[in-house]
């Protein structure tokens, strides 16, 4: 169940209440998402939370999971090793909001993504297609930061690697199927249900059950569900997805190749580092000589898109598979997470990164999309990758 609660006042009877203290760490907090516990102690239609510290009404959404509140916020402009003092207010109304939300709308083969009234992104599954993708992917300044091709023609775009559709998930060697190019005998992801499609104040979620298929369309290799939040900041956007693969079908072998990645881009042709962009990774590898086949723990893609500078960074959460993970990352501007093609980026084939996913367990991959003014240094990835690893936390 979700609901969603604005900052209106009006007579509200409270069923009950829980006051907590929220602590950032080392780092201020900058639109940082953050989710909390809460025991559900009765029923309810809505919750107020207030910020006693500052004696602000903060926009919330929840989700309830039988006896838990899982609350949520963004948390913006918190110093490094601040405490407030929040209190939830457990409502027997239901309000309507009057602010600004994330907002979901399922069409026959697509759901778009509005965030304050913006366009920002599509989830595109048509079964056609070898796999699904979010395209376009709209920034700051109102700019389209991934490539269009080949969902598009665009004047002046590179027009190679046409199964680099904008922001996917695809790996080229699973059970010895190919799902990473749409050549001849490719595999597909077909889309087969929405677990959840959720609008709101604080993020628009979207949870999507796929199963990993073979050149056949009939034979299926395992199940993906692909977890996706969209969050109410800006004019910066984050995207939060997680990845999980069942083994459904029996053991499932993820083959060492570099022609795949689990959070995949493919930039804005105009962003490419010859055309004066310019790749960055945790470590400050700069390019692709310094960055590809590289570990790191997030990495980024900045350039210019018609005039404004702008940029695109993958962030690894600690709680991924083999994190930090491997970056298959080119000057001509695809950029993804690979934590399998070892022997391809440290040239050795006896360093192999093969996997087998036993039959019934799950791998899980967790990153953050953070698309961004300026380059990585203007945006301060660096402390940003720090409020999605290291959020302030409940005490």
């Amino acid at each position: 169940m979700h609901r969603a609660v604005s900052h209106i006042t009006r007579r509200l009877r409270m069923t009950y209440e829980i006051e907590f203290k929220i602590q950032n760490g080392m780092h201020d907090c900058v639109q940082t998402p953050i989710t909390i516990a809460l025991e559900r102690r009765g029923d309810f239609k809505s919750i107020r939370l207030i910020n006693l510290t500052n004696g602000s009404v903060v926009p919330c959404q929840w989700e309830e999971e039988g006896k838990t509140v899982l609350l949520s916020w963004i948390i913006s402009g918190m110093p490094a090793e601040a405490t407030h003092t929040y209190k939830a207010e457990f409502l027997d109304t239901q309000i309507q909001t009057d602010l600004p939300r994330v907002t979901l709308k399922e069409d026959e083969w697509k759901v778009e993504v509005e965030i304050a009234g913006e366009p920002f992104t599509a989830y595109n599954f048509n079964p056609e297609l070898a796999r699904p993708y979010f395209y376009p992917l709209i920034g700051p300044y109102g700019k389209r930061v991934t490539r269009g091709y080949p969902m598009e023609d665009i004047p002046g775009e590179r027009q190679d690697h046409p199964h680099h559709r904008s922001f996917y998930v695809a790996y080229g060697d699973v059970n010895g199927v190919d799902n990473w190019s749409e050549g001849k005998g490719h595999g597909w992801t077909i889309h087969r249900r929405f677990e959840k499609l959720i609008s709101g104040p604080v993020y628009a979620r979207i949870v999507a059950l796929s199963d990993w298929m073979g050149p056949d369309k009939k034979s299926k290799i395992m199940e993906e569900i692909r977890d996706v939040r969209i969050y109410n900041v800006g004019p910066d956007r984050l995207l939060d997805m997680e990845v999980t693969f069942i083994a459904t079908e029996g053991d499932v072998l993820f083959g060492d190749t570099k022609e795949g990645g689990i959070a995949s881009i493919r930039v804005a042709t105009s962003m490419d580092v010859p055309n004066g962009g310019k790749i960055e990774n945790s470590f400050g590898g700069i390019n692709e000589s310094e960055t590809w086949g590289k570990r790191a723990h997030w990495c980024d893609y900045s350039g210019l898109v018609e005039d404004k500078m702008v940029g695109i960074a993958i962030f690894d959460h600690p709680e991924s598979f083999r994190h930090p993970t491997w970056w298959h990352v080119r000057n001509y501007g695809l950029m993804t997470a690979n934590p399998f093609g070892l022997s391809y980026f440290y040239d050795d084939p006896n360093r192999r990164g093969d996997y087998t996913l036993k039959a019934g367990e799950r791998l899980k991959f967790k990153y953050r999309l953070y698309i961004h003014r300026g380059d990585a240094a203007f945006a301060r990835v660096s402390e940003r990758y720090n409020n999605f690893v290291n959020p302030p936390k409940r005490i």
